[in-house]
């Protein structure tokens, strides 16, 4: 999928203000674990997560993609009533009906003219969001839309630690849900437009994607229970990326030795740096946030994307390559001129 006429004038994003430590959850889990001879860092030392964010407890996922949206906006200095289009993206909601999007719509007081429903597609919603505002944009029906996301990962996991606290927990069993414990809280907000709206914007050129859909049951997620086949996940994932990853520089017209900065997905260290040694990229060109912030879903690649620029890792005309993966299993890489 390629753009012509597609710029970000804004992403934006909100961390979580409340820290949970790998070493609480194992500590909660300490009985469990030294029954079924677990290591006691194993979150650490399998995954590489240290730490992840949840929000208050009464935060819901639309006050979280609000808080991003409000953000992005007043970076963009957009008055709210030109925005055609909310796309909400988040795994999380708030309730199965209505949309999360028309509570930030509703949230942000957006004109009645503005389009608004959400996205679920793992953790590429936010690339399918991005692509269907960019469509809209392109032929003409907006001249700006906005993507969202809020995901919470609260409830997920201290359902998680609850239900393996229980005796009859096996070893299988564990395994099975050691990837619920990974999760990770955050928001952000993507403002898309014209690129002639927008002299100082960032040159969205496109996207390319493959499915591996044989392996749609590696990954089974509930509001309150995840059941991942880490192991195969990762292989299979591993060799979808690679596809991918060949088709996308056909596609895009780019090589590694012109990437400046990389904006992955991350599932956990370990997947980053398997990823980065299949793929041939040089990791220095990545900021990892995995340790600190868990897998944030969705809300993944726009939040490392927001983070780079802050911290001053992408500077005017680099080639930024963004590169995600869902359970499905679904892979795009998309390519920004910022």
């Amino acid at each position: 999928m390629n753009f012509e006429n597609l710029s970000i004038l804004s992403v934006r994003h909100v961390d979580a203000p409340n820290v949970v430590t790998s070493a609480e959850i194992q500590s909660e889990l300490g009985e469990t674990m030294d029954r079924l001879g677990l290591p006691p860092n194993l979150l650490e030392g399998v995954a590489g997560i240290h730490e992840r964010r949840f929000w208050d407890e009464d935060t819901k996922p639309s006050d979280a993609a609000t808080m991003a949206a409000v953000a992005a906006l007043d970076d963009a200095e957009l008055d709210r009533g030109r925005l055609g289009v909310l796309v909400n993206t988040s795994v999380c909601n708030d309730f199965i009906e209505p949309s999360t999007a028309c509570l930030v719509h509703g949230n942000l007081k957006l004109p009645d003219t503005c389009l608004n429903f959400d996205v679920g597609n793992a953790c590429l919603a936010f690339f399918n969001g991005m692509e269907i505002v960019g469509n809209m944009i392109e032929r003409g029906q907006v001249d700006y839309g906005m993507v969202v996301d809020g995901e919470s990962s609260r409830f997920l996991t201290e359902s998680t630690i609850e239900r393996l606290k229980r005796p009859e927990t096996d070893a299988a069993t564990f395994r099975r849900e050691f990837a619920s414990l990974t999760t990770g809280s955050g928001s952000v907000a993507m403002i898309l437009c014209r690129s002639d709206l927008a002299p100082g914007g960032h040159r969205f050129r496109g996207t390319y994607t493959r499915a591996a859909t044989e392996y749609n049951r590696l990954c089974l997620g509930q509001v309150d229970r995840g059941v991942t086949d880490t192991k195969g996940l990762l292989m299979a994932g591993v060799e979808l990326s690679k596809q991918t990853w060949a088709g996308a520089q056909d596609h895009l017209g780019f090589d590694e030795s012109e990437v400046d900065e990389y904006v992955l997905h991350q599932v956990s260290q370990r997947h980053a740096e398997q990823l980065a040694e299949n793929l041939g990229i040089d990791l220095e060109k990545a900021l990892l946030i995995v340790g600190q912030f868990g897998n944030i879903g969705p809300a993944s690649v726009p939040i490392v994307l927001s983070k780079a620029v802050d911290l001053g890792r992408v500077q005017r005309d680099d080639r930024i390559v963004l590169a995600g993966i869902g359970s499905g299993l679904n892979c795009t890489v998309g390519e920004v001129i910022w």
